[in-house]
């Protein structure tokens, strides 16, 4: 599945998205096609990263010390030439497309919101690397652990986990601060829009860390942090932006926000699912993490109710505790029990929710098209 979404992506990103409705008119959704959306978002990020370049330069001629490329450099290199699946864009898109957007001005905003997307999920990425203390990340070494081992080749004063980590932090911070120098020059309510999607996501962040510390289990505690934490930032929100910049009317962005928090839910247990049971080298990321670290997850609040009792307590309960050694049969006691199957069929019904959702509402047909395809391959992927 996934290989077929990269493929659809990549292809929409080289050749300019033409659709036509059933009576032979192009749609809206054409006039401006995902393909420039994309491509002149990586225009203003490689515009970001000259201009930074050209600032970082003037205020110190040197590079920062030990290590291997200096900040300018390491955001060019994570954000272009474009990968993965670019799904906050593609939904920010989308929004725009399914609202009949036409306006060049209002295009514009749009552009700038998918630079911005971009450059606020690294900086997620990076923040949460740290706090999850992940090795990995798309198969190469996260930034906090690259950081740490250039400060002990380098033979560095002080402790190098704590060098690593202050370098991912201020990485993480420079890309959201070049996220909002972004987002501060569309229309108000865009960055009204846009200040509440960071907001879920400290909060569902928040929520993660300390329910992971507590131990929660419930069930609804679980869906509440990966709506905020995943679903809003990644779908959801990206798509009401993206609709008001088209300027919506009310029930055409309440349309779109029940399709985006259904998808969104779909896309955070699809997540789960990959922490548990993913293949790494599809995932680019350790499986069995979520497990050791104990996230208040859909999947464990689900394992904990269907679980034996003696063994959701030895595992899952107040005292309970996960390792290495115990992750395996973890995941086979949960695959036993159904936890799996019970998930898919949350997932299926989420799918079914968020298409339903788009019937009768004055959308684009062709972005309809679109929205119901991706919602397929976004719930099914296994990366």
């Amino acid at each position: 599945m996934v290989g077929r979404m990269t493929s659809q992506l990549s292809t929409h990103s080289r050749a300019r998205l033409r659709v036509v409705t059933s009576d032979g008119r192009e749609s809206e959704a054409g006039a401006h096609g995902l393909a420039e959306s994309l491509a002149r978002a990586d225009e203003l990020l490689e515009q970001v990263c000259e201009r930074l370049a050209d600032q970082w330069r003037a205020r110190s001629p040197e590079a920062a010390d030990l290590l291997p490329a200096d900040f300018p450099q390491l955001l060019h290199g994570w954000l272009l030439p474009a990968t993965g699946k670019r799904l906050r864009p593609v939904m920010c898109h989308w929004g725009w497309a399914a609202a009949r957007g036409a306006a060049r001005r209002q295009h514009d905003d749009v552009i700038a919101m998918c630079a911005a997307l971009e450059l606020v999920h690294l900086f997620a990425l990076v923040h949460d690397d740290v706090m999850d203390r992940s090795d990995s990340r798309r198969g190469r070494a996260t930034t906090h652990v690259e950081a740490a081992r250039a400060h002990v080749e380098a033979g560095g004063l002080g402790d190098p986990t704590l060098f690593g980590d202050s370098i991912a932090i201020l990485y993480g911070d420079l890309a959201l601060n070049e996220a909002w120098d972004l987002a501060a020059g569309c229309a108000p309510s865009l960055r009204r829009a846009w200040s509440d999607m960071l907001r879920e996501l400290v909060q569902g962040q928040l929520l993660d860390i300390t329910g992971a510390a507590a131990r929660r289990r419930d069930l609804e505690r679980a869906r509440r942090v990966a709506r905020l934490k995943s679903g809003a930032y990644t779908v959801q929100r990206p798509l009401h932006i993206g609709a008001l910049a088209a300027g919506a009317e009310p029930d055409v962005l309440e349309a779109l926000d029940v399709f985006g928090r259904h998808l969104g839910e779909a896309f955070a247990l699809r997540d789960d699912v990959l922490g548990v049971w993913g293949d790494p080298d599809r995932t680019g990321k350790p499986v069995g993490d979520d497990l050791l670290s104990g996230k208040p997850t859909v999947l464990l609040a689900e394992a904990r109710e269907v679980l034996p009792r003696d063994v959701a307590e030895r595992h899952l309960g107040e005292h309970g505790v996960v390792t290495a050694e115990t992750v395996p049969l973890l995941q086979r006691l949960m695959l036993e029990a159904g936890v799996l199957d019970r998930t898919e069929r949350r997932i299926a019904h989420e799918v079914e929710l968020a298409s339903e959702a788009l019937d009768g509402a004055n959308l684009d047909p062709g972005a309809v098209a679109e929205l119901r395809r991706l919602a397929h391959t976004i719930a099914w992927r296994d990366s």
